[in-house]
């Protein structure tokens, strides 16, 4: 029987968990055995009896758990004290960035470990139901409005009242992908009237049906790769793309930031000259933070305060709806090792002839 195992992350920075409740059953009826560090999920409520009502072997320490397991399942990259204790021809599965902790991967490869990466994905329909990306993005997506409207001293929705009307909240949402996406969805079910702006021209009947006015830089083309994410703009669209922002921002009143390159810095598009014509009391909440951030101004988990415009940037804000990511990351990795497994032959086939497999792996 092979064994998968999972351990508790670095809980300074990152809550969530790569297997649940109740996706135990169903490695179960694959035919696995599932190992897990004690005291694996109590961060979230989640007692180790909870795990072993449904079959799981609690009471491991950290170490037991890597050298027993045929499978690790992961969020974050292991450390550098971890990767000694994970077993030699073994298979690690997380949402890796391949550049960082390079030589923490290649001393796995090297001891034989095959390592896949959610987030090297391809973009095809075979592979939505193991998409990390999407499934966190749109959770990023919700929190950043909350968060930033959270912070905001003046009523979202337009209010008519006996003693004067209350205008609605307007909200720029800078890149429509799906945090994007779900930023303009949610900040429009809470009364806010809503703006859009991306470098992809399909993205702009997607912020059109969800209600929100989509912001095209006039003479664009579309900006987008074949798999889906944002090209690099030349300099002369970067102008236009500043000039139509320095505008729209002066009546804004709340900035979702959302656009990101995978594997490159986040494009700096809101510039300190922008900032300095924003309303008192406008927030801008980044969520490119931990890529270089959107805005000129943006810190890691910090409110830093610019002319009475208030810039956020989280490291990880995933850590405030901990239970709802982990949910659906172990649903997303449960459907990956479903699709290395050959339920024919009864055990895991790394097949490289499927693009799923060849692409997520990490060599």
């Amino acid at each position: 029987m092979k064994i998968i195992g999972s351990v508790k992350e670095d809980l300074s920075i990152e809550k969530r968990v790569s297997i649940t409740p109740e996706s135990i059953k169903k490695y179960i009826d694959l035919g696995f055995s599932i190992n897990l560090e004690k005291k694996y999920a109590e961060h979230l409520g989640i007692n180790d009896e909870d795990y072993k009502k449904i079959g799981a072997n609690i009471n491991f320490s950290k170490e037991e758990v890597f050298q027993k397991s045929d499978i690790i399942l992961k969020v974050n990259s292991p450390s550098s004290t971890e990767i000694n204790f994970i077993k030699n021809k073994s298979i690690l599965i997380g949402q890796f960035d391949s550049n960082v902790n390079r030589d923490v991967f290649d001393k796995l490869i090297k001891n034989g470990v095959k390592i896949f990466s959610l987030n090297l994905l391809p973009r095809i329909t075979r592979a939505q139901s193991m998409d990390v990306l999407s499934s966190q993005a749109n959770l990023a997506g919700y929190k950043a409005v909350i968060e930033s409207f959270s912070k905001f001293e003046k009523a979202i929705p337009m209010m008519m009242t006996a003693a004067g009307t209350i205008p609605p909240a307007k909200v720029l949402v800078v890149g429509a992908g799906v945090a994007g996406l779900q930023a303009i969805a949610t900040a429009k079910r809470m009364g806010a009237i809503v703006f859009a702006t991306d470098v992809r021209a399909a993205s702009k009947e997607q912020v059109e049906s969800l209600g929100g006015k989509f912001l095209a830089v006039e003479g664009s083309e579309n900006l987008e790769t074949e798999s889906g994410y944002a090209k690099e703009t030349s300099e002369a669209f970067k102008k236009k793309q500043e000039d139509l922002l320095s505008e729209t921002l002066k009546k804004i009143d709340i900035v979702i930031c959302t656009a990101l390159i995978p594997g490159k810095k986040a494009p700096l598009i809101i510039k300190e000259n922008m900032i300095k014509n924003m309303k008192t009391g406008a927030i801008i909440y980044d969520l490119a933070a931990t890529q270089g951030g959107n805005a000129v101004f943006t810190e890691i988990d910090k409110i830093v305060d610019k002319n009475g415009v208030k810039i956020m940037g989280e490291r990880n804000i995933l850590n405030k709806l901990p239970i709802s990511a982990s949910n659906l990351y172990a649903k997303n990795l449960f459907n990956f090792v479903l699709n290395l497994y050959d339920k024919k032959n009864k055990k895991i086939n790394i097949n490289l002839e499927d693009e799923i497999i060849k692409k997520t792996l990490i060599g």
